[in-house]
């Protein structure tokens, strides 16, 4: 493993990108929430067979938010300037915007003035941090940072996921050996879930950095060179990471099928270490430690998606 953890670029190196546009972002979440909820959703009668947009339309997002149609008009047309908290919480309840979505919304309605070199500062792994990931036994631990750069992880990681410390620094990017490596269709059992939560990531990186040169990148490669990510991308969608479960299919040990947990920085929130586990006694526990006991170097296992 390398004994570096600067952070992975996110893109080809040295490739910067206009900043996405703010006023677009809002405008298109709005268009895309609003279109996914029928009248019915929301207790409003559905006049007429023939609707001319899905979902429900402006007016009818108005009444429910309790503002004018040309006040959310402005709104959805990408111009937040000024509109009130109150307004925003009014028409994340009527579009029934999740926690995620809602600070979204909030972010991209009323932007922090950032400084753009802030935006794309260089991510760093703690020492520390990445002597607690070595020192975790049986679990495979990793870091995360912003544009699902892998910033640190630990042997066990390494033999499960495969082995990072191979891959130039600015391809250590989940979202990259998603859709680009082919690899990955067959590790994980639910691969249209995974690219899904990892693009609702990114959404969510795009709202704290709109600025961020490298995800620009990151985001107009991958919608070059993968339709997949251009759809999802489309969709809107956000999340933020958590808990679960994941199903995997491990070229060695078999399928797995392990929870994981997220636990956010409390010294960077752009930073998250996520922790994955077996049932005590199962199959999936049983092949954790056979990979653990073939040894912390990952290169001795072959590899996982890398």
């Amino acid at each position: 493993m390398d004994d570096t953890h600067e952070t992975p670029a996110g893109g080809p190196r040295g490739v910067d990108a206009a900043p996405l546009d703010g006023r677009a972002e809002l405008s298109e979440f709005l268009r895309t929430r609003r279109a996914r909820l029928r009248p019915a959703d929301v207790g409003l009668p559905e006049y007429g067979r023939h609707r001319r947009v899905p979902g429900l339309r402006r007016e009818e997002l108005a009444q429910l938010a309790g503002v004018s149609v040309a006040y959310y008009t402005r709104l959805e047309q990408g111009n937040g300037r000024n509109v009130s908290t109150e307004v925003l919480d009014a028409i994340a309840r009527a579009l029934r915007l999740t926690d995620a979505e809602q600070a979204h919304l909030t972010r991209l309605a009323k932007p922090k003035t950032v400084k753009k070199k802030r935006a794309a500062r260089p991510q760093h792994l703690r020492p520390g941090l990445q002597q607690l990931l070595d020192s975790v036994d049986g679990v495979p631990a990793y870091v995360v940072g912003r544009r699902s750069d892998i910033l640190g992880w630990n042997a066990l990681a390494a033999a499960l996921f495969g082995d990072w410390s191979e891959l130039a620094p600015e391809h250590r990017n989940w979202a990259r050996i998603c859709f680009l490596d082919e690899r990955s269709r067959e590790f994980f059992v639910d691969w249209e879930q995974k690219a899904s939560d990892i693009v609702g990531y990114l959404r969510m990186d795009a709202g704290c950095y709109p600025n961020d040169p490298r995800l620009s990148a990151l985001v107009g490669e991958l919608s070059v060179k993968s339709e997949e990510f251009r759809n999802l991308w489309a969709t809107h969608d956000v999340r933020e990471k958590g808990h679960g479960v994941k199903r995997m299919r491990h070229p060695l040990v078999g399928e797995l099928t392990l929870s994981f947990e997220t636990l956010r920085l409390p010294d960077d929130c752009d930073q998250s270490m996520i922790m994955y586990h077996a049932e005590p006694d199962s199959a999936s526990a049983q092949a954790l430690r056979l990979l653990a006991s073939w040894g912390r170097d990952a290169s001795s296992v072959g590899s996982g998606t890398r």
